[in-house]
């Protein structure tokens, strides 16, 4: 467990960690405190950053299972100790942390007898599990059990309500959730008007983010949202559709780009958000995470660039020129 003192700076806004630890069930503790505020601040933050913590952080779980083996959710499996109603929700306990986007695919294949844990889960790359001691199932005789798993990425709750299940395929109930709870409260100090607030966050994760990430990740979010309200006022942009479509081969994203710059369109490219291009969510998470937040940070890129970001490709680059040509009306 780490802790430090608390200081109390009446001159600028901080925050800080004052103290971390993992419990025993495998749960990330932190406790922060922002300071100094004034009166009423601390509840604005406070409600705005708890939403956030719990509602707009992603995270990765198993959200199928599928085997030939099993013929519905509540049946046993000769030479598996465990039903299969057990074996998903053991499938339901594993921890994951990950950088995918949308879903991919993961396996076991195991022959008895054996535990099957955690461990024995054949995944993709970029995809970690945090406790491989985690149990799946039991085999108690010499026979082959082969599941296959979809991973997901996304955020909130999936609450499954199908009661027929086809092929072998089995849905599971996915809490996507990293952040487990989160307490706020407030302390003042001062007197009179010149009173001012101190407000300490706790946060409990499941371990794929440390509270310290998952502070950082919904202060980021809300930041997000709100960006695009500083310059509502700014500019008033007038877009027209176009109505032909852009012909892409031979593709050179940067001599498209350089078109865009000898229209002289009057407008404020720092203003414009990517948000604003409509680009598909795979996309628009990697340019997110590649610190491209506007039309200017994405002007500023050459082809070479953007094909250096993780899980970029060219096809990804010349989805992203098609929102550009309709929003901008430049023709090849």
């Amino acid at each position: 467990m780490v802790r430090e003192k608390i200081r109390v700076s009446t001159r600028t806004l901080q925050w800080k960690c004052v103290e971390s630890r993992t419990d025993k069930k495998g749960l990330s503790y932190g406790r922060f405190i922002l300071s100094p505020l004034r009166k009423g601040q601390a509840d604005t933050i406070g409600i705005a950053m708890r939403r956030a913590l719990l509602g707009e952080i992603e995270g990765t779980c198993i959200t199928r299972a599928k085997s030939e083996k099993i013929a519905h959710e509540y049946s046993t499996i000769v030479g598996i100790q465990e039903s299969v109603h057990e074996i998903l929700m053991n499938l339901k306990e594993i921890v994951l942390r990950s950088n995918l986007y949308g879903t991919c695919d993961a396996s076991i294949c195991v022959r008895g007898p054996r535990c099957i844990t955690a461990h024995d889960i054949i995944l993709p790359p970029g995809v970690e599990i945090l406790d491989n001691t985690q149990p799946i199932a039991t085999l108690t005789k010499p026979i082959d059990l082969c599941i296959g798993l979809q991973l997901e990425r996304n955020r909130g709750y999936r609450i499954q309500t199908q009661n027929h299940f086809q092929d072998g395929s089995y849905p599971i109930d996915a809490v996507f959730m990293p952040v487990r709870n989160v307490n706020y409260s407030i302390h003042s100090y001062g007197n009179g008007n010149e009173k001012q607030e101190l407000l300490f966050f706790e946060i409990w994760t499941n371990g794929s983010l440390t509270p310290k990430e998952a502070f950082y990740e919904a202060s980021r979010n809300l930041i997000d949202f709100f960006i695009p309200f500083l310059h509502a006022e700014e500019e008033n942009l007038h877009f027209e559709e176009n109505q032909h479509k852009v012909a892409l081969p031979p593709f050179t994203f940067h001599d498209k780009l350089n078109e865009l710059r000898k229209e002289k369109i009057k407008i404020g490219l720092q203003s414009i958000f990517i948000d604003q291009l409509e680009l598909p969510p795979r996309i628009y998470n990697c340019l997110k995470n590649a610190n491209i937040h506007t039309l200017l940070d994405l002007l500023n890129k050459s082809q070479e660039d953007l094909m250096q970001i993780e899980h970029f490709c060219l096809e990804d680059v010349k989805q992203i020129w098609g929102p550009l040509e309709k929003n901008f009306s430049i023709e090849n």
